[in-house]
C-alpha cells in the first residue's frame, strides 16, 4: 500500500512538473505567436531608387510593444514583429518601446470597464516577471524599462536608450557615420501606473520613460478613455498631471484618450502633442480613429499623428501599398509636417510585414506620388522634430 501511495504521489508530482513546464515554458511563446502574427507573403517589391533612398532616411516609429513579451530582443526572432536585428535590417533609427501595464478582460474599442479582470496579471505570472509586478502597475512600467536597459547592455552597441536631446543627437550622429545603431525611447501606454499618486511619476521618469500616453483601453484616474464608459475629460488629478508632464522633458501621447481629454489637453498646453498609433477617420471611419477635425487641432500644436499598420485602423489593405495609401491621405488632410509612423508592432495586432521590411513602405510611398522631402518627413524627420522640441 505504501509503495502504491509513493507511486501515486510521484505521478502527481510528475504531472505538476509537466504542467508547469507547459505553462511557463511554452505558453508565453504560443500566446505571443498567436497575438502578433505576420501574414505570410512573398517579398514585397522595392524599386532600385526606393532602396537607395531608404538607406539614407531617418526612420522612426512612435509605438511598439515588444517589452510586453518573453523574447530576447537582441536576437532575430521567428515570432513577433520587432527586435534589434530586424530594426537594423529595416534601417530604423528611432523606436518607441511602450510599456503595457493593464488590459481589461473582454477588451474592445467601444466600451470597457476599468474594474474588469486584468489580462496582464496572468501574462506577468506565466512569463515569470518579478513578484513585485504581479500586483503593481507602477512596478510593471519600471520592470519593462529595466528589460530594455538589459537589452541595451547586451546589444553590443546596437541599441542606445534615449533620455535626452543629447542622446538623440548622439544616435543620429553615429548613424550618419555608418554605425548600425537604434535609438530606443521608453514610454507608458496609459498613466494608470501612477496609481493615482503623483509621487509615482518620479520613479517612472527615472526609469527612463519619456513618452506618456494618458489612457489605454479604460478610464483611469487621469480621465476618460476613447474606449471607456463615457467621453469624460481630464479629472483634477489629470489636469495636475498634464501640467506636470508639460513642464518635464517628455512627450504627451493622446492615443486611446477620449476626444474630450484630447481637447482638454490641447486647451491647457502649448506644446507639440502626438497620437502615436492610429488611422485617419476620413480614410477609415471607425471609433478608434479620431475625427479629422480633432486630428487637425492636434497637428496645429506642432505635433504628429503616427499611422498604424493593422486592419482596425486601415479598414482593409495592410500591405505596404495599403498603408501608403492612408499615409498619403493623412498628408493631404493634416499636412506633410504632421504625419509619422506608429506601427503598433507587437501590440497584439496582425500585420502584413514586420519592421525589417520598411523599405517596401518607402517604395510604396514613392509609387503613391510622395516626393523625397515628404517621404523623409513622414518616415522619421517629423518624429525627430517633436523629440527635439520636448527632450532636454
Amino acid at each position: 500500500m505504501l509503495r502504491v501511495l509513493k507511486w501515486v504521489i510521484g505521478l502527481v508530482i510528475a504531472a505538476v512538473m509537466v504542467g508547469a513546464i507547459a505553462v511557463f515554458g511554452y505558453a508565453p511563446a504560443y500566446v505571443e505567436a498567436s497575438r502578433n502574427n505576420v501574414i505570410e507573403h512573398a517579398p514585397y517589391p522595392v524599386s532600385g531608387p526606393a532602396a537607395a533612398l531608404h538607406e539614407t532616411l531617418i526612420v522612426g516609429d512612435l509605438h511598439a510593444d515588444p517589452l510586453l513579451w518573453s523574447r530576447n530582443l537582441t536576437q532575430r526572432s521567428t515570432r513577433g514583429q520587432v527586435d534589434i536585428p530586424r530594426l537594423i535590417e529595416g534601417n530604423v533609427a528611432l523606436q518607441v518601446f511602450t510599456a503595457v501595464t493593464k488590459s481589461p478582460a473582454g477588451q474592445n474599442y467601444d466600451h470597457n470597464d476599468s474594474e474588469a479582470r486584468d489580462n496582464i496579471t496572468l501574462l506577468a505570472i506565466i512569463q515569470r516577471w518579478p513578484l513585485r509586478t504581479w500586483d503593481s502597475l507602477k512596478e510593471r512600467a519600471i520592470y519593462q524599462a529595466e528589460k530594455l536597459h538589459r537589452v541595451e547592455a547586451d546589444s553590443d552597441g546596437r541599441l542606445k536608450i534615449i533620455r535626452t536631446r543629447a542622446d538623440l543627437d548622439a544616435v543620429l550622429a553615429a548613424r550618419a557615420n555608418g554605425e548600425g545603431i537604434v535609438g530606443g525611447i521608453l514610454g507608458i501606454e496609459g498613466t494608470h501606473p501612477l496609481e493615482g499618486d503623483m509621487a509615482n511619476l518620479d520613479p517612472i521618469f527615472d526609469a527612463g520613460h519619456r513618452v506618456y500616453g494618458l489612457q489605454h483601453f479604460f478610464d483611469n484616474e487621469a480621465g476618460g478613455s476613447l474606449h471607456g464608459q463615457e467621453d469624460s475629460g481630464l479629472t483634477d488629478f489629470g489636469r495636475a498631471l498634464v501640467a506636470e508632464l508639460a513642464a518635464r522633458p517628455v512627450v504627451i501621447d493622446l492615443a486611446h484618450s477620449s476626444p474630450q481629454v484630447a481637447r482638454d489637453v490641447i486647451a491647457m498646453t502649448d506644446i507639440p502633442l502626438i497620437v502615436s498609433h492610429t488611422g485617419l477617420h476620413s480614410f477609415c471611419p471607425v471609433k478608434r480613429n479620431y475625427p479629422d477635425d480633432l486630428m487637425i487641432e492636434i497637428a496645429r500644436t506642432g505635433g504628429v499623428i503616427g499611422i498604424g499598420y493593422w486592419a482596425d485602423v486601415t479598414c482593409g489593405d495592410i500591405t505596404p501599398a495599403g498603408i501608403a495609401k492612408m499615409i498619403v491621405a493623412a498628408v493631404e488632410v493634416l499636412g506633410e509636417d504632421h504625419v509619422s509612423l506608429g506601427s503598433d508592432f507587437d501590440g497584439s495586432v496582425e500585420t502584413a510585414f514586420d519592421t525589417s521590411e520598411l523599405a517596401a513602405l518607402t517604395s510604396a510611398l514613392m509609387d503613391q506620388g510622395l516626393n523625397e522631402a515628404q517621404i523623409r518627413k513622414v518616415m522619421g524627420e517629423n518624429m525627430v522634430r517633436v523629440l527635439r522640441a520636448r527632450l532636454q
